[in-house]
């Protein structure tokens, strides 16, 4: 392991040690563990929004049958603006 030093605030400190003699463990391995969930849950975040983009696709309709075509109108018609290309 590397031993490393870094600086937080007094009420993270205090967040920490109350966590640790919650869950019985040290502060370095509450730190551990809390930035290895850390690095899990970034790794299913793109995961998941592919996932959730997918089970979206179908499920809505507009009654348009041009919108892969004219998408930028569409756009700044829902957001009331003239033009999306700016002119």
């Amino acid at each position: 392991m590397i031993r490393t030093q870094i600086q937080i605030e007094e009420e993270q400190m205090e967040w920490l040690k109350s966590k640790a003699r919650e869950k019985g463990v040290s502060l370095s391995q509450l730190i551990r563990e809390s930035l290895e969930h850390f690095r899990e849950r970034e790794k299913r975040v793109p995961e998941e929004r592919k996932r959730r983009a997918l089970a979206a696709l179908g499920r809505f309709s507009s009654g348009k049958t041009d919108v892969s075509e004219r998408h930028d109108d569409y756009l700044c018609e829902a957001i009331g603006k003239e033009d999306v290309h700016g002119a």
